[in-house]
C-alpha cells in the first residue's frame, strides 16, 4: 500500500464524509486546548514579538476541525499583543496534509473564516495569509526556520508505510487474519510496528527541528496507549473488531482470504515510554508537557454528539467515525463494493462489544519547545 497516495479522510460533506463524522476528533481538540493555549503563549517574548508569525497545522484534513486550532492559536497571540499594547503580527498559516486530502473544501471555507476573524477582532487584527501545503510530514514540507508554532491532532498514529516485512510476499501471512497488532500476532510483527514508529517519529522531529525557530512551540496529540504492551485491548481492539468484520465476509465468500492476509494498517498507538526516548535521542526539542486522557469510542453521549449523529446507535456512530477515516484504504485494497456491507457488520460487532464493556481511546498530548 502506497500510504501517501491512498490514505486520506473522506472528503466532501456527504453522509460518510470526515466533515460529518469527526466529532470524536473535535472532542480530542477540545480536551487538548489548554495545552495548545499554554504553548502558544509560550512562544511570545514580551520584549520581542515578531512582525510575522508562522503557524502550521499538520494533518489538517478537512471539515469543521481543520481551521479550529489555528483560530485558537491566533486568538491567544492577538490577545497577548492587545494586553501589551503592541500591534498584532501578521499570520502565516500553513495547512498540511497528504496530496489526496480534500484541500478544495478547506479553500472554499477560507473566505468566510477570514471574514469572521476580521469582524470579531476588528481593524487591529493583523492580516492572515493561508496556504495549503501537500506532502507527508515524515520529511521536510516548510522552509527552514519559518515556523513559530506547529500543531498536529489525531494524525501521528498514522505511519509513513506499513512495516516492510508485512508487505513482503514471503511474509504476507505473518499476521494471518489480522490487520494490525493483536494478542495472537508473533513478536516479529510487534517489533516491526515499533521500529517503523521509531523511524517515522524521529524523522518527524528532525524535519520539524529544521523548520521551527528556536524557542518555537509544538503540540502533538494522537492515539496511544497507557502501558508498554501494544497488544492490550485499549491499544488494538478497535482494529480487532474491523478484522472480525472482514473475516466474516471471507467466511461468506465476499472477500478473498488472501486479500485479508495482505492487508495491514499503517498505524501505531505508542506509549510514553516510547515517545520520550525518541525526543531525547533526536535532540531538537525538549518536552514541556506530556499528559494522557481517555475518550469513548463514539465521543460520549453529549448534546453535540447527538446533534451530529441523530438517533444512530453507539455501534453505528463508531462505525461511521471509523469509516470516514479508513474507507480510502479499505476501498483501495478490497474494492468499493465491500464498503456498505463491511461497515454494517462492523457496526453490529461494535454494538455488541459496547454492550459488554466501556471502550475508550487513550490519547497522548505532548507539548515541546524547540531548543535554542
Amino acid at each position: 500500500m502506497e500510504v501517501m497516495q491512498v490514505l486520506h479522510m473522506n472528503g466532501g460533506d456527504g453522509e460518510n464524509s470526515y466533515a460529518k463524522n469527526s466529532s470524536v476528533q473535535d472532542k480530542i481538540i477540545s480536551i487538548a486546548k489548554p495545552a495548545v493555549e499554554e504553548a502558544a503563549m509560550g512562544i511570545l517574548n514580551d520584549n520581542n514579538i515578531p512582525e510575522s508569525i508562522g503557524i502550521a497545522d499538520m494533518g489538517c484534513s478537512s471539515g469543521p476541525n481543520s481551521l479550529r486550532v489555528i483560530s485558537e492559536v491566533m486568538d491567544v497571540i492577538y490577545g497577548k499583543c492587545m494586553n501589551l499594547g503592541r500591534p498584532s503580527p501578521e499570520f502565516r498559516v500553513m495547512l498540511n496534509d497528504l496530496p489526496s486530502n480534500d484541500f478544495n473544501a478547506i479553500f472554499e471555507s477560507l473566505p468566510s473564516f477570514l471574514k469572521k476573524l476580521k469582524e470579531e477582532k476588528g481593524a487591529g487584527f493583523g492580516p492572515c495569509f493561508a496556504a495549503g501545503v501537500a506532502g507527508s510530514f515524515y520529511g521536510r514540507v516548510f522552509p527552514r526556520k519559518s515556523l513559530h508554532f506547529v500543531h498536529s491532532s489525531s494524525s501521528l498514529h498514522w505511519l509513513s508505510q506499513v512495516p516492510p516485512i508485512l508487505q513482503s510476499s514471503a511474509h504476507r501471512a505473518l499476521n494471518k487474519g489480522k490487520i494490525y497488532i493483536s494478542k495472537s500476532s508473533p513478536q516479529s510483527v510487534l517489533d516491526a510496528y515499533s521500529t517503523q514508529f521509531q523511524n517515522d517519529f524521529s524523522l518527524f522531529l528532525k524535519s520539524r527541528g529544521e523548520e521551527v525557530l528556536p524557542g518555537g512551540g509544538m503540540v502533538l496529540s494522537f492515539i496511544g496507549r497507557r502501558t508498554s504492551d501494544p497488544t492490550t485491548e485499549e491499544s488494538c481492539h478497535h482494529w480487532e473488531i474491523l478484522a472480525h468484520a472482514l473475516m466474516s465476509m471471507v467466511s461468506d465468500g465476499l472477500i478473498e482470504e488472501e486479500k485479508l492476509d495482505s492487508f495491514n494498517a499503517p498505524y501505531y498507538g505508542s506509549c510514553v515510554e516510547e515517545l520520550k526516548p525518541e525526543v531525547e535521542k533526536e535532540g531538537s526539542f525538549i518536552i514541556d508537557r506530556l499528559e494522557a486522557f481517555e475518550i469513548e469510542w463514539d465521543g460520549g453521549d453529549g448534546k453535540d454528539i447527538k446533534n451530529t449523529f441523530g438517533e444512530l446507535s453507539r455501534g453505528q456512530r463508531v462505525a461511521k467515525t471509523i469509516r470516514a477515516v479508513v474507507e480510502s484504504m479499505v476501498a483501495h485494497h478490497f474494492g468499493n463494493h465491500v464498503l456498505d456491507e463491511l461497515f454494517r457488520r462492523h457496526a453490529q460487532m461494535v454494538e455488541d462489544h459496547l454492550s459488554k464493556t466501556e471502550a475508550k481511546f487513550n490519547n497522548l498530548v505532548v507539548s515541546m519547545i524547540r531548543k535554542g
